[in-house]
């Protein structure tokens, strides 16, 4: 197998509450393949959240590393974390995340409009993520005259707008009604085998499904890891 894109080793997260401490993440190691599509499932305060967020350089553990592509994320000052962040990593989170005031395909550029050098094609590229995710259409619309479900379809777009290595994404269907979910999950299916590694933190076991792997958290520990067949 070829080196791992993701790595963990050792990995502790501890929030403290007063006098209370919370092991979030207690002593997790692990590996994701480049272009894998894993799903890490676990029910509410499992740590699967809490996973999302150092490998995606959102938050630092208190103990343990991580590479992303073979950089410590550990490693790395405050400014080349964002960008490091902005060149790798697409994120998809719960909640839309989107700018009230702008188009749809005007926050689909958002994270292109960071790169230096300065990204070429940037509305031509946010129109082909737009065209992909069915909103090619509704590309001068802006968030408050999209639906619930066709403003995560925008978020998921902006995600993949940068072109990221890999894809963070926080119960990506969630606001979006079953057929529009198939046709998401498909589509992630898609990127993946056209090289992106995708991550999906997720409670349904449906979304999971789609996943070549399963990674079951419970109490800040991996509890299941296994290979799967994947919905068609």
């Amino acid at each position: 197998m070829s080196n791992p894109i993701i790595s963990c080793r050792n990995l502790t997260k501890i929030y403290k509450m007063g006098s209370t401490e919370v092991r979030a993440l207690d002593d997790v190691s692990l590996d994701i393949e480049e272009a894998d599509f894993v799903a890490i499932i676990g029910s509410s305060g499992s740590g699967k959240s809490s996973l999302m967020n150092m490998l995606g350089g959102l938050d630092k553990p208190t103990s343990g590393d991580v590479f992303i592509a073979g950089q410590d994320m550990r490693g790395l000052s405050s400014s080349a974390l964002a960008r490091f962040r902005n060149e790798t990593i697409g994120f998809i989170f719960q909640q839309f995340q989107l700018l009230t005031k702008k188009s749809a395909l005007k926050n689909v550029t958002l994270p292109l409009q960071y790169r230096r050098p300065r990204y070429a094609g940037q509305l031509e590229r946010a129109q082909v993520c737009l065209d992909m995710v069915g909103l090619g259409d509704r590309s001068h619309h802006k968030p408050t005259e999209l639906s619930g479900g066709q403003q995560q379809r925008v978020a998921i777009a902006r995600a993949l707008a940068g072109e990221p290595k890999v894809l963070l994404a926080d119960e990506p269907t969630g606001a979006l009604d079953s057929k529009t979910s198939v046709d998401i999950m498909r589509l992630m299916q898609e990127l993946n085998r056209d090289g992106i590694t995708i991550i999906v933190i997720t409670h349904d076991e449906e979304v999971a499904a789609y996943a070549n792997r399963v990674i079951e958290f419970r109490d800040g520990k991996i509890i299941a890891d296994k290979r799967k067949e994947v919905a068609a």
